[in-house]
Formats: C-alpha cells, sequence, structure tokens
C-alpha cells in the first residue's frame, strides 16, 4: 500500500487505450464526471474514438502517437487486455498508468496467468504449459488427468477463439499443429455446475469495492446471458468476491478487474482474469448506484471509489452481429437492421448499441438489461426480448 497522491481532478484529460466498446463507456463516464478523453486505437472507426475528445488514430506501439498521449493526458488507462505491456511501461515513465504493466502481463498470456494462480494458492483446474509438441509427448508432464482437456493458445484468445478441446494426447497435438505451434496451456476440462464473475474495482491505497457476483451462460464461447444476483448459494458468491479481492492483492492491481470462475462439483475455480471493465459487469450500468466504468475513472484519478451496491435485480443479454442478418426463402443471408421498437416496448429494459461501423456474426454489437425487484421476472422478461429480436438457443 503507497501513500496517497494527489487526485487528479476536472477538467483534467485522461487517457484510454482502445477504442471498442469498454473505451466508449469509459469515456461516456470520464465526459459524466467532468473529465476529457483521448482515445488511441488504429481503428478510424473505434465507437471510443467516436464520441472522445481526440482520436489519436494509431498502432499501440506508435511512439511518437504515445509522446502525444503522455504529453496530453494526466493519467492513462486500457480497455484492452493485449496492449502491449512494453507500451504501459513506457507511457509509465512520463504519466500515472494504472493498472500498471506488469499486472496486465499476467492477465494477458495464459501461462503467466496459470502460474500466478498456481504460485499464490488460488484455486484453479489443472494445467501444463506447452511450448513445443514434446511437451505434449512428455508423459511426465501432461498425464492422462489432464485429459479430456481444453488446448489454449497463450495470447490473444478470447470469446471462445484459440481453443479446441481435445481428449488424448494426439487430439492435443493436432489441434497444437493447427494454432501453428504457438505457445499454448492444455487445461483440465471440468465438469461445470455453471460460472459466475466478480467485478471489482480497487484504488491506490487497497481498497476494494465488489460489484454483486453475477451468474454466466455462455453460447459458443461468448458471454449471451448474465444474472444478477447469480443463483448460487451465499457461500458461493461471497467466496468469488474473496478469492477475486485476493488476487487484485496480490497483483498490486488499480483499476477495475474481472474474475471468471467455474463452479466445479460445487467447488470454486478461477478460469481467467480481465484486467479491465467486463462484459458481465455492464448490468452496473442500470441496476447499481455507481457503475464499473465510473469506478475505473476514480481509480485511475485516485478518488474515492463509488458505491457498487445493486437498487435492482438485473439479467444483461448480449447482442451479437447474428441478429443483423435473416435468410431468405432461398436460404441466402439478407443484411438489415434489428427491429429495436421491440426492445423499446419493454419499460424496464434499457438498450446499448456500441455505435460499431458494422455488424459480422459472433461480434460484439450492444447489449440490454432488464431491471425489476423479482429476480425471476427481470429473467423472465429478458428472455423474451431475446427472443423477440431472433436470438434463438
Amino acid at each position: 500500500m503507497s501513500a496517497a497522491t494527489t487526485p487528479i481532478l476536472p477538467p483534467a484529460t485522461l487517457g484510454m487505450l482502445g477504442g471498442g466498446q469498454l473505451g466508449r463507456f469509459f469515456v461516456a463516464a470520464a465526459h459524466e464526471l467532468g473529465y476529457q478523453v483521448w482515445v488511441l486505437d488504429p481503428d478510424a472507426n473505434s465507437p471510443a474514438g467516436k464520441i472522445a475528445n481526440r482520436h489519436l488514430q494509431a498502432a499501440y506501439d506508435d511512439y511518437a502517437a504515445l509522446d502525444q498521449l503522455a504529453q496530453g493526458c494526466a493519467a492513462v488507462t486500457t480497455e484492452f487486455e493485449n496492449v502491449p505491456a512494453d507500451t504501459l511501461d513506457y507511457l509509465a515513465k512520463f504519466v500515472p498508468v494504472r493498472p500498471h504493466a506488469a499486472a496486465v502481463a499476467i492477465c494477458q498470456n495464459r501461462v503467466a496467468e496459470k502460474s500466478f494462480l498456481r504460485d499464490n494458492g488460488i484455486p484453479h483446474a489443472a494445467f501444463a504449459a506447452i511450448i513445443s509438441e514434446d511437451d505434449l509427448r512428455d508423459a511426465a508432464k501432461v498425464g492422462a488427468h489432464l485429459f479430456p482437456g481444453i488446448l489454449k493458445v497463450a495470447r490473444f484468445g478470447y470469446d471462445g477463439k484459440g481453443q479446441a478441446v481435445v481428449n488424448s494426447r494426439e487430439e492435443a497435438i493436432a489441434a497444437f499443429q493447427g494454432f501453428k505451434g504457438e505457445t499454448c496451456v492444455l487445461e483440465q476440462k471440468l465438469h461445470l455446475d455453471y460460472e459466475v464473475s466478480v467485478v471489482l474495482a480497487r484504488d491506490e491505497q487497497g481498497a476494494t469495492r465488489c460489484f454483486p457476483t453475477a451468474e454466466n451462460i455462455h453460447r459458443k464461447g461468448i458471454l449471451d446471458i448474465s444474472i444478477v444476483p447469480a443463483r448460487a448459494t451465499a457461500c458461493t458468491a461471497n467466496s468469488a468476491q474473496e478469492v477475486a479481492e485476493r488476487i487484485a492483492e496480490k497483483l498490486g492491481y488499480i483499476g477495475t478487474l474481472g474474475v471468471e470462475f467455474f463452479i466445479s462439483r460445487g467447488q470454486l475455480y478461477v478460469n481467467e482474469m480481465a484486467p479491465r471493465p467486463h462484459n458481465s459487469g455492464h448490468y452496473t450500468l442500470d441496476a447499481c448506484i455507481t457503475n464499473q466504468f465510473e469506478q475505473q475513472v476514480r481509480a485511475l484519478c485516485g478518488l474515492p471509489l463509488g458505491e457498487p451496491r445493486a437498487h435492482s435485480a438485473a439479467v444483461m443479454v448480449n447482442l451479437l452481429g447474428d441478429i443483423w442478418f435473416e435468410k431468405d426463402a432461398d436460404g441466402n443471408e439478407r443484411y438489415r437492421e434489428p427491429d429495436w421498437a421491440k426492445l423499446y416496448a419493454v419499460p424496464n429494459l434499457k438498450l446499448h448499441l456500441y455505435g460499431k461501423h458494422h455488424a459480422r456474426h459472433g461480434r460484439k454489437m450492444g447489449h440490454f438489461t432488464v431491471i425489476d425487484a423479482d429476480p425471476a421476472r427481470a429473467l423472465e422478461t429478458a428472455r423474451a426480448a431475446r427472443a423477440s429480436v431472433g436470438i434463438v438457443d
């Protein structure tokens, strides 16, 4: 725990690395608090760049652009865990960067992430780092207990990408070859009861505030629905928060952090960590006193963290690009805008569209959240609304 630094107050300018929807919500939260925001993102159509005070359209390793960001901003954060740690280290020479590069580096590499969990006694599935085919052939390293397993590329895998279920060494070798020999992690495949996640914020003094634990349902490796409060025991929900707080402490983390968990045969296991706001925390925009993006601004600027308590039950539903397409009588796909009037007709539904330039299958284009005093009624309403815009199981 370090001594408090002087808070960064409005109308200071904040820097955001990454211009997707998470960055867009950060910009909106910062604007509401009175700050200006510069966004650095290589995409000319960056959703965050569209509403920022300035969009630096440049690569994350463009040092001339990084110099501009450092000169123009009072502090810098990220919405994207795959920003190079070297970029964060470079910026930290000139301006506060939160979270720091070392924490992001652990979260952006699955070998480092699993090793961190193991070394700190945090529950996780059995795993082995796979650097070569010989690692998969080594019976001492990859025992039978790891099969069936899931082979995951160590870097740049998300939303189910870069993963393969493997039932034997032979299948694992074939999958490894399919990943072109990239460093991977082989994890034991757990019997899955259900999944939960915790989003928290931690400030530079070590104070931590957890949002309510969410229950998550995935389709094709992508988050589909988050339910708050989670339909888990109070013990499980509380344990997840305690483990997430422990992770943040061990990382020396400053900012908003997401931690995903598997519940297997009643036991809690950490799946992944995200050094940024999290998709499963989007419900906080509408159901909590302070949302995850405002907490990110507060932690970055050295302000006191807000109250994370939920004032309503909530169900969040992701809107993927698939619903922008429909098939005609001949089976050909046609692009069209979904009928948003069906969602606007639901009085306790809050729709958020991200302003992305074009839709494609599997791309996160928006979400909606149903809030209600009754958790069961919120879920029923959300499922009906989900079906009304063409999301089918």
